[in-house]
This record gives structure tokens, sequence and C-alpha cells, in this order.
């Protein structure tokens, strides 16, 4: 493997996409960096610091630390996100967008415009909500997080966290075009990567002043490298269907006569359900920061508790099916079988093909299904028992570790063009396409 980094040094074109991914990427943490007027960001800090187990430090995760000062990109790229997914799933009620999936490159520019709309619409909503929050949050031993409360406030902290969403979408998109990687999906794990250093930090002070002891670390690491494992062979895992090809004759050429399979994901949906679950029930903490009346339903759905935990598992698995429903046709993919000559050995053609990929499609996802709502929740209830001094979830692991299989293997990929050994000399390293 580290033969695999010194050859993707040697490639130009290779190298300059991993230095324009990691400008990037810096000019993203930057902007981290950067408070938005108003705010006090000792008070917020400090309330942070407080609510390190709730809702609050469960965002401010997933935000890169962003949310714990308040930075211009406070709101992350969630919106953009939130926007794509939901337009995704919407091409199964709406013709059009089902016509403009279809449509190709073209299609798709014109779905990537719509989701840029919907997405600066849905930052106004969002960053509004977020900066009446402000004005009612209480920081500890008193006083308010703003300075000065009222509309010139709301009005300059939405336009602010608004356009640093627009400015992170941007930089995803350059990332994807011009560097190594998904964009989008390498901002989210730079967010989550950042605060190790500083979780390392403070579980060593915990170690040293006796407040957690060595046993419980060495379970804690064990644990944590034990789940990585489980979600790299998983991620990289497929359910094979044997698929042979009739032979046709075509002139003096015979085509076809050739055995394949067909590729079925243990978790096609990849991070989407979780994510999107999680953005649900997010959803009534920030319609109680406008509306008191839902003040108990949002301290019920505190992440680690247990409505939020069983409702985070109904949803995962409800997402996981819906995605896959929506992202894979078994009618349309049996018809291309049959289009191409091939077919599934023991099954007849057609209606009877589709039925079986879908039944084991059915079993497949299920069992996928479960993997992740047990990634995403099983390590935050053992981790709990601990007292552990960061938040350690499966959903954090699951996206970092599907993100860096993702990159590694597109970095692979330049190698092998050219000849050169990628990261495994055995064989090749596949991401969550499984490519």
């Amino acid at each position: 493997m580290l033969e695999g980094f010194s050859n993707a040094s040697r490639i130009p074109e290779l190298r300059r996409r991993l230095l324009f991914t990691a400008a990037m990427l810096a000019v993203y943490r930057l902007g981290v960096a950067v408070p938005t007027p108003g705010i006090d960001g000792q008070a917020l800090s400090a309330f942070f610091d407080a609510a390190s187990g709730t809702l609050f430090g469960w965002v401010n995760l997933f935000s890169g630390g962003a949310w714990e000062q308040f930075s211009v990109f406070a709101l992350g790229i969630m919106p953009y996100i939130s926007v794509a997914i939901i337009l995704d799933l919407l091409k199964v009620a709406s013709p059009y967008l089902n016509e403009l999936y279809k449509e190709g490159e073209a299609g798709r520019r014109k779905i990537t415009q719509y989701t840029r709309y919907f997405t600066v619409l849905l930052a106004i909503v969002q960053g509004f909500m977020i900066a009446v929050s402000l004005e009612r949050i209480q920081a500890p031993g008193g006083g308010s997080v703003v300075y000065a409360p009222g509309w010139n406030f709301r009005i300059m902290t939405t336009i602010t966290v608004t356009a640093g969403t627009m400015l992170i979408m941007w930089i995803g998109e350059q990332i994807t075009e011009r560097g190594v990687g998904n964009g989008i999906s390498l901002i989210i794990m730079a967010g989550i990567v950042s605060g190790l250093p500083s979780a390392l930090t403070t579980t060593t002070q915990f170690v040293r002043e006796g407040e957690m002891g060595v046993f419980t670390l060495v379970f804690i690491i064990l644990l944590a490298a034990g789940v990585t494992a489980g979600i790299v062979y998983i991620e990289t895992s497929q359910r094979r269907i044997p698929v042979q090809y009739a032979r046709r004759v075509v002139g003096r050429r015979v085509y076809g006569g050739q055995t394949s399979h067909l590729p079925l994901k243990i978790n096609t949906s990849g991070v989407i359900p979780p994510i999107f679950a999680s953005s649900i029930l997010v959803f009534p903490a920030t319609l109680a920061t406008v509306m008191p009346s839902l003040k108990g339903y949002s301290e019920a759905l505190t992440p680690g508790g247990l409505y939020y935990d069983l409702l985070y598992v109904a949803l995962i698995v409800f997402f996981c099916f819906f995605y896959t429903a929506v992202t894979f046709n078994p009618v349309d993919v049996a018809d291309n079988l049959k289009k191409h000559g091939g077919f599934i050995p023991g099954i007849r053609p057609g209606r009877y093909t589709a039925e079986y990929i879908d039944r084991v499609l059915s079993r497949v996802t299920l069992g996928g299904a479960i993997y992740v709502s047990a990634v995403c929740v099983l390590p935050t209830v053992l981790i709990a028992q601990f007292n552990v001094p960061f938040y350690f979830g499966g959903t954090a692991l699951l996206i970092v570790v599907g993100v860096a299989l993702d990159s590694v293997a597109q970095i692979e990929t330049h190698l092998l063009t050219r000849n050169y050994e990628g990261f495994l000399k055995g064989g090749r390293i596949r991401g969550r396409r499984g490519a």
C-alpha cells in the first residue's frame, strides 16, 4: 500500500488532483474558523461544552465544529444533501423528474440546477430558524450568546450562513470535477475527522487523571477497530447472481456465449438512510426553537435515548428498502438482460427474472438494513455506558470508511490505467459501488 501512495506522486495529473483536493479541503476548514458576526463565541462554546452529549453535540460533530463557534459554515452541506436526496426519491412520484434522470448528461445538469435553487431556499429557512434559536439560548451562568438580538441579527445571520452553504456546495463540486473522490462526501468526512485530535487529547487526559481506566480504553480501541473492519468487509461485499449470455451469429462472427454475474451490494443505499433518518429526527428539535409546545418531543428525541434509538432504527430500515427500490429497478434489469441475450440459469427471461432478482434483492437489503442499524446504534449504546468524553458513533465511521474506500478506489483506477501497481497486488479495492 505504501508503494501505491508512492506511485501516486509520480503521475502529474493525479498529483495535481490530490493537491487540488487538499487545497479545497483546507479552504473549507479555514472557513469553519471564521465566526458569524454578532455571536459571543466564548458563551456559545461554554454552551456546547455543557451539551456535548445532546442533540447539539451531535450536530456540532457533523458540522466539523462549525456550530461550536457558529462560523459562516454553520449549516454545513446538509441542506444540499437533503435536497439532493429528496429529489432523488421524488423521481418515483414525478414523471418529469424520472424523465430528466433518463436523459443522461443534459438531464443531470437540469437536476443539479434545481438542487442548487432548492438548497438556497432550504438554507434560508434553516438559517432563519437557527438565528431565532440562538437568541433564546442561555449560556451556562446566564446571559445570551447573541450581542444584539433582533431582526438585524436574524437577517444578517440568515444571509451569512446561506452564503456559507453555497460556498461549501461550490467547493464540493470543484473537488468532484477537478480533484479525487466525491467532493460532498469528502467535506463531510473532513468535518468528522477534524474532531479526532481533540478527542484523543481529551481521552488521554481522562486516562491520566484516572477518570477512565486503561482496560476501558483498550476495549474502546478494540471496539472501534472491530466496527471499522466490519464496515470495510460489508461495504466491499456483493451477492453475485450468475448470468449466462446466449450465442448469436452475426455474419461470420459469433457473439455472446459468456458467463458473467449481476452484482448486488449488501448495502445498496450506502450512508443515505442514516443521514436522512438523522435529518428527520433533528426536525422536531428545530421546530421546538420557534414552537415551545414541541419542547417535550424534542427532549424525548435526544441522541442516545430509547425513543430516539427505536425511531432511528425504524427509519433506517425504511429508507434502506425505499432508496434501494428507487435506485434499482428489477424490471428494467430483467428487460436489459433479455435485450442483450442474457438470462439467469434456471430462470425464465422477462417477468420471472424480475421476480427472482426482486426476491434476492429484498433479502440482501434486509441484511444490509440490519447491518446499517447495528453499526449506527450499537456502538453509541455501548460507549455511552463507559462515559466516553467524545462522540463515537457508527454513522460517523460508516461515512468515513465508505468515503475512504471510494477515494482509494478512484486513485487506484488512475494508477492501473497508467500501468502502475495498485494498493493491493493481489486484487483491486472495491468502493461502495462495487467497482
